[in-house]
């Protein structure tokens, strides 16, 4: 279970809010994330939802790390972090 301190920093960094993301987790079942273009499309909602562009190749390392090693949901927390990292400049 992800803690509520994430969904804070997350609220801090990209002003997505716990109800959005958790309307948006309720969504997918687990067979989702081993679906490369259900997985590509959660990315661009997330993405769009935080305003935070994906480049392709972050793209492609979630996809990977998803449908690739058989992703375990209960790691939530790790991906949420990566996914709303700003871009470097």
């Amino acid at each position: 279970m992800v803690n509520k301190d994430i969904f804070d920093q997350i609220k801090k960094k990209t002003n997505v809010s716990e109800h959005a993301l958790k309307s948006l987790a309720n969504q997918l079942n687990p067979n989702d994330l081993q679906d490369e273009k259900k997985m590509r499309a959660l990315i661009k909602q997330i993405s769009a939802l935080a305003g935070v562009p994906v480049s392709k190749e972050k793209e492609d390392k979630i996809v990977g790390y998803f449908v690739k090693n058989k992703f375990n949901p209960a790691d939530m927390q790790s991906v949420i972090k990566q996914m709303t990292q700003q871009p470097k400049k």
